[in-house]
């Protein structure tokens, strides 16, 4: 057991694991990672199960002190993470010893990090989830984002634990970029919409609002034109729903977002892209592309083969330092998520066998037919 000790919050620090699943029913919005793939990835580096919570660091990162020897990892985010004052090798499980001090320095690339412990950030959890939802007070560390005094406990190590040097292959770190493209699955409502409307929604370049936050993200740009009107009677949201107001404009729902909503919804953001806009900055540009059910499927396929790319290095590999000095060079470049642009072009990820239920990263369950045995 191992505490971590908040001399700085940061802009936005809470705890988040990946949601509370099936409270929606109740009620209460699932919360959990933005960049639930981005979690997923941080918890396996350091030998957690992948809905262990992590810590999610927003924009400016906190000032945190360990009290104990651990293992961590920090993904996401290009947020210039220092351990006593030098650089840290990011999508790597690293040890650190106590009283070490891990800072933010700069934002680079991206909007949100995550930072795993071995063991898990060890709160209590409420309604089967550790994470927060600040507008309600409830979950996370007392409900609230991280501030200076805090202390949080974190569990025990994997058995046996986890060792420092796992890691994601450079090839396949992401770079996240101001431009970014959302593939959507069009409905539950787009026959509310024009026909030019619609070509308006998948072929005009959109800009992310500074009115963006956990429950959505805001877009501003060419107007989306209704048949007749942008309300229905209020039905269940998902992540990446997009809804689409009476100013015409998209809001995709996020992670923090309503149990029901009263506004058309044209399409669906894929779980795996919704992760991607997590990590986009106010002013990024947008694109949607529409894309059929069984290439969403494959896009998650991809993700999940993405994750199975985190391993320990081999023998005779390259084994960068876990800590580098950025001025030799050694800092980690990436050309993205080569395992989801080729599950879009139809080459399927390696399976270890039938399966009938892909998991989202928002923790959900997504019947896949392509794999139904009959």
């Amino acid at each position: 057991m191992t505490w971590i000790d908040v001399l700085d919050g940061g802009m936005l620090t809470t705890v988040q694991d990946l949601g509370r699943v099936g409270a929606q029913k109740y009620g209460v919005p699932e919360s959990g990672a933005m960049d639930g793939l981005a979690l997923c990835a941080a918890n396996r580096l350091v030998g957690n199960a992948d809905a262990a919570a992590c810590l999610e660091m927003t924009l400016g990162g906190p000032e945190l002190r360990f009290g104990a020897p651990a293992l961590i990892a920090v993904t996401g985010a290009d947020l210039g993470i220092l351990v006593n004052g030098r650089p840290i090798a990011r999508w790597q499980a690293v040890s650190v010893a106590a009283d070490t001090v891990l800072t933010c320095s700069a934002v680079r690339d991206g909007m949100r990090a995550y930072l795993a412990v071995s063991g898990g950030i060890d709160v209590p959890p409420v309604l089967g989830s550790r994470s927060t939802f600040t507008r309600s007070a409830l979950g996370g560390f007392e409900g609230r984002a991280l501030r200076e005094g805090d202390r949080l406990p974190a569990g025990r190590a994997s058995d046996p634990p986890q060792g420092p040097g796992r890691r994601l292959p450079r090839h396949a770190i992401p770079v996240y970029g101001h431009a970014h493209i959302l593939h959507v699955v069009m409905g539950p409502q787009d026959d509310a919409f024009t026909d030019e409307g619609i070509r308006t929604f998948l072929a005009e370049t959109y800009t992310l609002s500074t009115q963006s936050d956990r429950i959505g993200c805001r877009f501003s740009g060419p107007r989306i034109a209704h048949r007749a009107g942008a309300d229905i009677v209020s039905d269940g949201t998902t992540l990446g729903s997009v809804q689409v107001t009476g100013d015409g404009l998209p809001i995709v729902l996020m992670a923090d977002r309503g149990t029901t909503g009263g506004y058309t919804k044209i399409a669906t953001v894929t779980s795996v892209d919704a992760s991607r806009l997590a990590q986009a900055m106010p002013g990024d540009r947008i694109t949607f592309v529409r894309i059929g059910l069984d290439e969403a499927h494959a896009l998650l396929r991809g993700a999940h083969a993405w994750l199975e790319e985190i391993r320990q290095p081999g023998a005779g590999e390259e084994d960068p330092a876990a800590i580098y000095d950025e001025d030799r060079g050694a800092a980690l470049a990436a050309e993205g998520y080569l395992g989801l642009a080729s599950a879009l072009e139809g080459r399927r990820a390696p399976s270890s066998g039938p399966t009938t239920d892909l998991i989202a990263f928002d923790g959900t369950q997504v019947h896949d037919d392509d794999h139904d045995e009959r």
